[in-house]
């Protein structure tokens, strides 16, 4: 099956780096703001785009990402607006991929074959459920798969070559490699172990495996890019949108700061293999 982000890790691999996926928060600071942070990202050097699914209670997130699914929700982020927003991207974006990420309880309020229906009419690509492990998938993923979206399944340092398997049975656009045992916005302690980490993964399948968690400067996406297929930032980018609010709003600067990050971020990824 051909699709956006198997198009876009594809043209990355021939223009040999790696392809840098920008994490950010739906609805953060605002939902007129992060329309244009979502636009923008694209030609600020984005390849594809995890757009994150605001939820109360995240088991994953660390504190700048948390911090920015709360100013959403404040903000009156819902998954519906959050899908009305990749409509709105998709009318002036035919080709970046979009992932939304975030957890299951959101999806199940909606109704999964509503939520489904609705993610496809909006132009998503593909999922990324945190809290979904591959005994669930009769829940979400393999109704994902089947009308279409690519399911996107977190592997981690935990993974061993026995559960390895089983996480891949359902996977599909790409691997997304956890780069540590912990929280995003945490740091990466030994590069040369991502990169043993993600042979290994590709040892076992034909699917792009991109790398986040931890990923925080250009200096980090040229170097974990040596090694993985992507590179993913999330943390980076909601602490800039943070730090560029003025009291607590958006800022004239909110959208420049991010765009300046992520063109920063891109450089590294396209100098990690030159």
């Amino acid at each position: 099956m051909t699709t956006r982000i198997a198009d876009r890790f594809a043209a990355c691999a021939k223009a040999n780096r790696p392809a840098l996926g920008i994490f950010t928060m739906a609805g953060d600071p605002d939902p007129e703001t992060s329309g244009r942070i979502l636009a923008a990202l694209p030609g600020a050097g984005a390849d594809f785009i995890e757009l994150g699914m605001p939820f109360s209670d995240p088991m994953a997130d660390g504190p700048g990402v948390q911090a920015a699914g709360q100013r959403a929700l404040k903000a009156g982020q819902t998954l519906k607006r959050t899908l009305a927003m990749v409509g709105e991207f998709r009318r002036g974006d035919a080709a970046t991929p979009i992932v939304l990420m975030g957890y299951y309880n959101p999806i199940y309020s909606y109704g999964v074959s509503a939520f489904i229906t609705d993610a496809l009419a909006a132009g998503v690509d593909g999922l990324i459920i945190v809290d979904m492990p591959p005994e669930e998938d009769a829940e979400l993923c393999v109704p994902a798969l089947a009308a279409g979206l690519n399911f996107i399944r977190l592997t981690t340092p935990t993974t061993d070559d026995r559960r390895l398997p089983v996480v891949l049975r359902n996977t599909s656009g790409f691997v997304y490699y956890v780069s540590m045992t912990g929280i995003t916005g945490a740091t990466i302690r030994s590069h040369a172990a991502v990169g043993e980490a993600v042979r290994r993964i590709k040892a076992h399948t034909d699917l792009p495996v991109a790398v986040g968690f931890g990923i925080k400067t250009a200096d980090d996406a040229a170097a974990i890019g040596r090694d993985a297929d992507g590179v993913v930032v999330g943390t980076a980018v909601c602490n800039a949108i943070g730090g560029s609010l003025d009291a607590g709003k958006a800022s004239a600067g909110t959208v420049g700061a991010v765009t300046a990050l992520v063109a920063d971020l891109a450089s590294g990824a396209r100098r990690a293999r030159g």
